[in-house]
């Protein structure tokens, strides 16, 4: 197995483990080579994560697959998604800062 293939299904492991966490279920899920971001959700339910995200600490890849996974139910960054951001991750706050990339 290709090591990008690893890294893939490392990322949608989680992303199934939060889907479920959350009660969304995404239209597709992808991985790819991303620069200026972590991951992203499209309004037709296509979340994409990068390749790369399997590389950094768990609790910071849990943030970023919740947070997209979220705009599947919560579209925007307000009281409701911090709310429910909150109950699923308590300290997601100290990850916000890092979620765009240098």
């Amino acid at each position: 197995m290709r090591k990008s293939d690893e890294q893939r299904e490392a990322i949608c492991a989680r992303v199934e483990y939060w889907a479920q966490r959350l009660h969304v279920r995404p239209r597709l899920v992808r991985v790819q080579r991303m620069t200026q971001k972590w991951g992203s959700c499209s309004t037709s339910g296509i979340v994409t994560f990068a390749t790369d995200l399997v590389k950094q600490e768990v609790g910071f890849q849990d943030f970023v697959i919740a947070h997209e996974l979220l705009h599947l139910r919560v579209p925007n960054h307000g009281k409701l998604f911090k709310a429910v951001m909150t109950a699923h991750i308590p300290d997601w706050k100290k990850h916000d800062v890092h979620r765009r990339r240098a």
